[in-house]
């Protein structure tokens, strides 16, 4: 069984985090860059899921402080004055949480979301098969007949303005974003707070995703995303990476078994002073 120093995966990890001060991003620029080597980040750390974060290469390995004078939240301006520079893709994607996803793996999300052919038609079908809410329903027809609409505007469009609705158009935002059919694209000053999400449909501020995803396949989406995933975190268990993705137990095997074959991961490794057998790159061991 090979053996991985927990030395050396911390070393690792203190790279490809930006945990080391000397490494921090200074800038947008930076924090682009940072995306694009990593292919997916959070935009901030969630407890129980281990994934690089703009914050963590920002402020370093602590939590999200609530002053709002922390040099650590630089990070939220750089996020909203990049909104709409079409540098990255930004959305409540990734286990339902606020996610930073380059262009390169962007393709590869939305591959295995569940679009197919012509989006203007397809949210029908979902709907119909009882595989979309009614909420959701009327909040991306009032997009797709309105256009881009602020969160309040979207709302009242949607006509689930009234209080009692608020929890509902929460949630069928959160399930858009998560489909990749509906994303924020941009800050309006709508609202009593003068802060508001502009959102629009991912297909139509993406016109040529579509077409990009479908040259992938659903295997060679899902092992792209798989590498790149230990290409960030060196080592981790089967059960951390299900956990991550979501994806079916059978998929997320039959992901793990083509990267062994191809020798990118090795499977049944150990970290010094570990307790569960984990996958690691092969280049680490």
């Amino acid at each position: 069984m090979p053996t991985l120093s927990e030395q050396k995966l911390t070393d690792y990890r203190r790279e490809t985090f930006r945990r080391d001060p000397a490494r921090r991003l200074k800038s947008k620029q930076d924090a682009v860059a940072f995306v694009n080597q990593r292919g997916f980040v959070f935009f901030w750390p969630n407890k129980g899921v281990t994934l690089p974060s703009l914050w963590t290469a920002v402020a370093g390995d602590r939590p999200v402080a609530d002053e709002h004078d922390d040099p650590g939240h630089v990070t939220w301006g750089w996020k909203d004055e990049l909104l709409d520079k079409r540098v990255w893709y930004y959305a409540r994607v990734i286990r339902k949480r606020n996610s930073i996803i380059s262009y390169q793996d962007l393709p590869h999300f939305y591959a295995l979301s569940p679009n197919y052919g012509d989006p203007d038609e397809d949210y029908l079908m979902q709907y119909e098969q009882g595989l979309l809410t009614q909420e959701s329903k009327l909040v991306y027809e009032a997009l797709l007949k309105e256009g881009p609409l602020d969160s309040i505007s979207l709302r009242k469009a949607s006509r689930l303005s009234n209080p009692e609705n608020t929890g509902r158009f929460n949630k069928a935002l959160e399930s858009l974003q998560v489909e990749f059919k509906v994303l924020p694209t941009r800050i309006s000053e709508a609202g009593a707070w003068h802060y508001a999400f502009v959102y629009d449909l991912t297909h139509r501020y993406y016109p040529q995703l579509v077409e990009q995803a479908g040259k992938i396949s659903e295997p060679l989406a899902r092992q792209q995303l798989l590498t790149d995933y230990y290409r960030s975190l060196g080592a981790a268990t089967r059960q951390e990476a299900g956990k991550l993705f979501g994806w079916r137990p059978d998929d997320i095997a039959r992901t793990f078994q083509a990267l062994f074959d191809h020798g990118v991961l090795v499977d049944d490794a150990t970290v010094e002073n570990g307790k569960d057998p984990v996958v690691a790159l092969k280049e680490l061991l």
